[in-house]
């Protein structure tokens, strides 16, 4: 398996393991959304045999540092559990960290997220309309956000969803 920056003739793959990975087409629609706007930074792929198996996506944020929004993240259904979202979001995050992003903000799972950093107390301090026990922020460069509050955005597809 390797991990690779998507080309055009990915879209479509990435659209079917967005919606096969969650309840309804909302994240594959946000991610098609994102890339019409300009504002898919990273989106990389998870490729087994040729076939997509795996997508996540980095978007710009505004927030009180060098920010990026971490999401959505999808695995094929018949292949989660095996290791492909944490090789993804282990490759967005070294990928950010070379971009210099200070932060990365997420709305995701609280029982998965920790995991790799990510923390609902250095998201409490911001608000958001994603707020909450879900929202959760990694410091990519230490004590970035020690001390900081204020409001953080997605970017505006995020609200056309």
């Amino acid at each position: 398996m390797i991990i690779r920056t998507e080309r055009p003739d990915d879209i479509s793959a990435i659209f079917q393991v967005e919606a096969a990975a969650f309840e309804t087409d909302m994240e594959a629609r946000l991610v098609d959304i994102l890339r019409g706007d300009g504002d898919l930074t990273v989106s990389l792929v998870a490729e087994n045999d040729g076939e997509i198996v795996g997508h996540i996506a980095l978007s710009p944020m505004q927030g009180p540092v060098r920010t990026m929004g971490l999401g959505p993240v999808a695995v094929r259904p018949d292949l989660q559990k095996r290791g492909i979202g944490s090789k993804l979001i282990n490759a967005a995050l070294d990928i950010a960290r070379n971009m210099d992003i200070q932060a990365v903000f997420l709305l995701g799972h609280a029982e998965y997220y920790p995991r790799f950093g990510f923390s609902p107390e250095l998201a409490a301090p911001f608000t958001s309309p994603f707020a909450g026990p879900n929202f959760m922020a990694k410091e990519l460069e230490k004590d970035c956000l020690k001390d900081k509050t204020g409001k953080v955005e997605y970017a505006p597809g995020f609200s056309k969803i």
